[in-house]
């Protein structure tokens, strides 16, 4: 699990094709102390370490990742991490599993003062898990919903956010990992169970 706060911002290295999968080769943040087997969160994706060296490490995706995130038809040279949270980490953003749910593409970017408004468009039939300041992942980033309609949603970025995660540089037309709320799914989930019993 985790949080969408996002800890390091680092770069794709290397990337190779694979029977049904890609293998990323991402550089390894100073800090960081990964061990074979670990999750990590790469723009919002979760992802398995399977190789580690002392500058990067290695990642496959197969094909069910490939399909539900952007990296099938893009992959960006800057990607947000996060590494699985621990018991004892504090829980800032809100609960992330690093399931993409959906692709999404910025179509507006407003900037006021300091902070920025974003424009998502997104598959309408997610329509029900977005409520206005409700939570949503985008590329990772725990983000709260500013408004909400049937095929897009709009969040904003203070500044802190805009200089520590890879959003503060994407344009319009960028697309963008989206994980919608684990809580609204479980609510939607109930929702339709009990409607089509009572059909």
């Amino acid at each position: 699990m985790f949080t969408g706060i996002i800890k390091s911002i680092s770069t794709i290295k290397t990337i190779q094709a694979k029977k049904h999968g890609l293998v990323f080769e991402i550089a390894l943040p100073k800090t960081w102390k990964l061990n074979l087997g670990d999750s990590v969160a790469v723009d919002g994706a979760c992802l398995t370490v399977a190789k580690i060296s002392r500058s990067s490490f290695v990642c496959e995706l197969m094909k069910e990742t490939l399909d539900k995130t952007k990296f099938s038809g893009s992959v960006p040279k800057k990607v947000n991490l996060e590494q699985a949270v621990r018991a004892t980490d504090s829980l800032d953003g809100h609960q992330v599993l690093g399931h993409v749910d959906a692709i999404g593409q910025i179509f507006k970017i407003t900037t006021i003062g300091s902070s920025r408004t974003i424009k998502i468009k997104f598959p309408n039939k997610f329509k029900n898990l977005v409520a206005e300041k409700g939570s949503i992942s985008v590329d990772g980033i725990s983000l709260t919903l500013v408004d909400a309609g049937n095929d897009w949603f709009t969040v904003s970025l203070v500044d802190y956010t805009i200089k520590h995660t890879t959003l503060g540089e994407k344009i319009t037309g960028d697309l963008v990992n989206i994980e919608f709320d684990i809580i609204a799914k479980y609510i939607n989930r109930i929702y339709e169970t009990r409607n089509t019993r009572q059909i």
